[in-house]
């Protein structure tokens, strides 16, 4: 790891390390030499994620609002990775109540104990869905929130709460706006998913993309082990309590561009033209991260192209339907 955790080997606790960033992360850590807790639900996670970890990591079944064990796995930490949440939009518009209570009061109840247990810092997946609308893109870290949505709202609390408790409690905290992540390990059968999981499993099965709206929608899109080294360093590198950090790739996409991408990767000898569905209630228009505040504080540089990560993600998602 980065900067002071390169002394020795560090003791991290990831929340949500069975889920798809969460994976990619917690391999990553531990084949550093960190030693790695995890405590997932597996709501959404799964333990076939760390299957090849076994004997290296210690996995914790069990909810980030459990205090007391919290409390117990923080014993001895030094870095703690908070990424449990309920992790989308749609679902946290049909049910904002349990997105309240996983997302905001599991944040703090992951914060309370990582004070009470002594952990030198707190990194906090947030979400670039605290902009809303914004009408400046690239959007920097200083526009305000305006969320559009529970999940939304629910991001900036926890990010009010990491800086409260960086101000008045002296806990490093560090908080990483997501932009969208894609990758290996994206689950579509769940309701949770990114667009690119969801338009590879539609043309796995000789169907169209759904584009919801016209697809000239942009985003944002980072390869999931981009975002794992982002992490690394939020953990990591020194001074850097209470700050807030957008991870992109810098660069913006139309879902129409992302899904021609796809199928030419995916079906080159099919027509695949997306069927359009109407929007969904609570998506930005257009969406991308100015990453420069990231480059010049951590270090970071995300290193793989659109078109390079699709072709990754879609190899391993060939592996995978061949698997029996």
């Amino acid at each position: 790891m980065n900067g002071s955790m390169m002394s020795r080997s560090p003791k991290c606790l990831v929340t949500g390390g069975a889920g798809f960033i969460g994976s990619h992360l917690v391999e990553s850590l531990a084949l550093s030499g960190a030693t790695v807790r995890v405590l997932d639900d597996l709501s959404t996670g799964h333990r076939e994620n760390l299957a090849g970890l076994a004997g290296k990591i210690d996995l914790v079944e069990g909810d980030v609002r459990d205090a007391a064990l919290g409390r117990q796995l923080m014993e001895g930490v030094d870095v703690v990775f908070h990424l449990a949440a309920v992790a989308s939009v749609a679902p946290s518009i049909n049910d904002p109540l349990t997105c309240n209570d996983v997302n905001v009061a599991g944040a703090l109840n992951v914060l309370t104990e990582a004070r009470d247990a002594g952990v030198r810092r707190v990194v906090l997946a947030s979400s670039a869905a605290v902009y809303g609308p914004d009408p400046t893109v690239p959007t920097a870290e200083t526009a305000p929130f305006a969320p559009l949505s529970p999940y939304a709202a629910s991001k900036a609390a926890g990010e009010l709460y990491c800086r409260v408790f960086a101000k008045l409690y002296g806990v490093e905290t560090v908080s990483l706006r997501l932009f969208n992540v894609y990758g290996p390990r994206q689950d579509p059968a769940s309701e949770y998913s990114g667009v690119v999981s969801r338009f590879l499993e539609r043309l796995r099965a000789g169907q169209p993309p759904i584009v919801h709206g016209d697809g000239e929608q942009t985003r944002d899109f980072v390869f999931v082990q981009d975002v794992v080294n982002a992490f690394v360093l939020a953990g990591g590198t020194p001074g850097m309590s209470g700050e807030v950090f957008n991870i992109g790739s810098g660069e913006a996409a139309t879902i129409n561009e992302l899904a021609e991408t796809l199928a030419g990767i995916a079906a080159p000898n099919r027509v695949s033209r997306p069927i359009h569905h109407p929007e969904r209630a609570g998506d930005v228009r257009h969406s991308c991260a100015d990453i420069s505040k990231a480059r010049q504080l951590l270090g970071y540089a995300p290193a793989v192209a659109l078109a390079d990560g699709l072709a990754r993600t879609h190899a391993w998602w060939r592996e995978s339907w061949q698997s029996p």
